[in-house]
This record gives C-alpha cells, structure tokens and sequence, in this order.
C-alpha cells in the first residue's frame, strides 16, 4: 500500500497531464476547450485515478464532453503511463464535478436569504418596544416600592 503523499503526487501529475493532452493533443471537437479539469483523486494502492471536470456550457455540450472523455480515455492513459513512470498505470474513471452547481445553489439561498433579512428590517424599522425602552431595573430608581412590598407582606 502506498503512502498518502506518493498517491497524492500522483494525482497532482494526472491532472496536469490530462488537462495538457486534452488542451494540445485531442483533436476531439467535444473536448474543446470548454473542458476543466478540477481535481484528480488515486486510491491507496495507486489503481484507480477519478477525475474530475467541469463543462463550460449547457446540457448538450456536458453530454457530448462526457462522451468524449470517455473515448479519449485509453489515450490519456497512456499518457500518464508514460509521464508516471509507475508499474501499474492507474485506470482514470472521469466524473463530472458538481461544485459549480453546488455553489449556484448556495448563490440562490444566500440571495433568499437576503431578501428575508430585508423584508424584516423594514417590517422592524417602525416598531417600538412592547414595554418601556429598558426594561431592565435600576438599583435605587424604584426602593421606595420595593419597600412598601416588604412592609405589607410583613403586617399580614
């Protein structure tokens, strides 16, 4: 088993040598240069390699640049094979990465809440206290009632 900084070297140079072939040496239109690689992870015993990229477009052309990678797959593994220098030359798998849409997601929560923040400061911004304005006692400012309480309670 290998160690974690070997796997992690590893896959550094996977993911530069993909995105270098996929920019100068695939002539696939579909793999144009609207494809990013984001990240590459290897496994403990250096066989299994997950890329992961990202499209720049819609549906169709995320569809088609999928495809393409995985024709292209078997030329990208020869070439980590020979950049490697390794053994066994890991098996690439690419999966397209979800953080885009993960963080338009959290873009539109954000907005929404935002929004929710507004509404209520101009829902608060004429409201007045419930009671007085500090409700909270002050020593000295009520001992005469605080007085008369305890003389009452004690001619019962």
């Amino acid at each position: 088993m290998a160690d974690n900084a070997r796997a992690k070297k590893l896959a550094d140079l996977i993911r530069e040598v993909v995105a270098q072939k996929l920019q100068r040496g695939i002539k696939d239109p579909r793999l144009g240069s609207h494809v990013t690689i984001t990240d590459t992870r290897v496994t403990g015993d250096l066989r299994e390699a997950t890329v992961f990229y990202t499209v720049y477009g819609d549906d169709e052309e995320r569809k088609s640049a999928a495809a393409g990678l995985e024709s292209a797959k078997g030329v990208l593994r020869s070439a980590v094979g020979a950049a490697a220098g390794v053994k066994f030359t890991p098996t690439l798998t690419f999966v397209a990465d979800a953080l885009p849409d993960t963080a338009r997601t959290i873009d539109d929560l954000l907005d929404k809440a935002r929004q929710s923040d507004e509404k209520v400061r101009e829902v608060s911004a004429g409201a007045k206290y419930a009671g007085e304005a500090d409700p909270y006692r002050k020593p000295g400012a009520d001992d005469e009632s605080d007085a008369a309480e305890t003389d009452g309670d004690t001619a019962e």
